[in-house]
């Protein structure tokens, strides 16, 4: 099942219908531990929507409402390298190499809700940034209680500049206005997500692709709980959260964004985010 948050209300797709939900509370919504459950007892009672089309072009915003949005970074080789290619001169390499193997996961929070767009809103990059690419990963999304309830696609856009200059500028490398994106929806399954799940990118710049890239999770060195596990160690989240778990597709260091690329993000299951450069 899928569940996208609209301004009026949620709507549920499940085996190719649609159905509406009254509730317009995100929060209250997502935060169940049973929320698959809860889900479909829901759609049993509710009728099918005819045209659901004309809900997600007008009506979609990001799959979040109070929560915090935090990120894992160096969980896959290609961005343990990739970290190291651009912290080199600064001295940094070292660090990357050394979290990729450590026991306790690299974690650093990412964004506050009003700094998130949704799937068809446009991402920023910094101005007092030269190199700037986006980072497709997969999200996980918590309960307060620290249970996995289902799975969005995020992009996760980083100041490469910025944080190879000096790997303590990795908050403002991350961390600023429209530098998240989220959606279009949320994936809710019993099951995990299956670790062949593909993951891929593409931006497209003046009508051409100037990148192509894709991985499955099967390349994700840590496990999902194990990231959740030491993200809710001393922190607690009365809405729940949301955990980008790193990414494994990193452009050449000779490609950055420019204003008007377009940024495709599909993970299977759930669907494509798109996001266009501000």
């Amino acid at each position: 099942m899928k569940a996208y948050n609209l301004r009026n209300g949620i709507l549920i797709e499940n085996n190719q219908a649609y159905f509406l939900l009254p509730q317009t509370d995100w929060d209250s919504f997502i935060n169940r531990d049973d929320l698959y459950d809860a889900v479909s007892a829901s759609i049993q009672s509710a009728k099918p929507v005819p045209d659901a089309s004309s809900y997600l072009q007008k009506e979609l915003l990001p799959p979040i409402g109070n929560q915090e949005v935090w990120a894992s970074g160096v969980t896959y080789l290609r961005s343990k390298i990739a970290r190291q290619e651009e912290s080199e001169e600064a001295g940094g390499g070292d660090f990357y190499d050394r979290v990729y193997s450590a026991d306790r996961p690299e974690l650093f929070f990412k964004a506050t809700p009003n700094r998130v767009v949704g799937s068809g809103q446009g991402v920023n990059i910094r101005k007092d940034s030269t190199w700037n690419v986006p980072e497709p990963e997969l999200a996980l999304v918590i309960t307060s209680n620290g249970k996995i309830v289902g799975y969005t696609v995020g992009n996760d856009m980083s100041s490469r500049s910025i944080e190879g200059e000096n790997p303590l500028y990795l908050p403002q490398a991350k961390t600023y206005d429209k530098s998240c994106g989220l959606g279009p929806c949320v994936y809710i399954t019993q099951q995990p997500i299956s670790r062949d799940s593909k993951i891929e990118m593409i931006i497209q710049r003046n009508d051409k692709r100037v990148f192509n890239g894709e991985i499955t999770l099967q390349s994700l060195k840590r496990k999902e709980e194990e990231l959740v596990g030491y993200l809710y160690k001393e922190c607690s989240f009365p809405q729940g959260s949301i955990l980008l778990t790193g990414t494994g597709i990193v452009p050449d260091n000779d490609f950055t964004l420019q204003s008007g690329d377009i940024i495709r993000i599909t993970i299977e299951h759930i669907g494509t985010l798109v996001n266009t450069v501000n």
